[in-house]
């Protein structure tokens, strides 16, 4: 949905309650999720195994959906208490490639640490820096930006439901309890 369509739409698009019809808004592939091998050592290939809505690959951005806003918080504060401040460094959530940050120290700091090198950002030793090409897009914002709740009248909350439980859903969802 663009932002263009998100201003018409009959009903607020960022609604968790709402579902956004496949046949005006078609999925679309972003990539695979392969899993290539079977857990060895239950621990250490599940247990300290972590997801979070807040990493995203470049190109791919938050919507205002406020349940994902909250995911996008409390996924990562629940893994770092269950798993310690460095729960990135973890094996089984390490990236293939080294990542150029200024994480180190604390509980379960598997990294090399760093050595003497700078520990924050900006600093005069010429550490990584922000790369640009990944930064949030850019848009601007008319009129007032408030949370509202609108009137149930204008608030279509009967004819999407409808629609997915009539064409979403088959028998079998329905006698299988989805």
């Amino acid at each position: 949905m663009t932002v263009e369509q998100a201003l018409k739409y009959p009903v607020n698009p960022f609604d968790a309650t709402k579902v956004w019809r496949p046949e005006e808004f078609p999925l679309i592939d972003v990539g695979e999720f392969v899993l290539n091998e079977n857990p060895v050592d239950q621990f250490n290939d599940m247990e300290q195994l972590t997801f979070s809505p807040e990493r995203m690959v470049p190109g791919i951005e938050p919507s205002p959906d406020r349940m994902l806003i909250g995911r996008m918080f409390s996924y990562p504060d629940a893994q770092r208490y269950r798993l310690g401040v460095n729960f990135a460094q973890i094996a089984v959530k390490r990236p293939i490639m080294p990542v150029k940050n200024y994480i180190r120290d604390g509980c379960m700091a598997e990294n090399p640490n760093g050595g003497g090198g700078p520990h924050s950002f900006p600093n005069s030793f010429h550490g990584p820096g922000q790369n640009q090409s990944v930064a949030q897009s850019v848009f601007h914002v008319n009129g007032i930006v408030d949370r509202f709740d609108t009137v149930d009248d204008l608030d279509d909350n009967y004819r999407l439901a409808r629609l997915y439980l009539y064409k979403d859903l088959t028998p079998e969802h329905i006698q299988g309890g989805l």
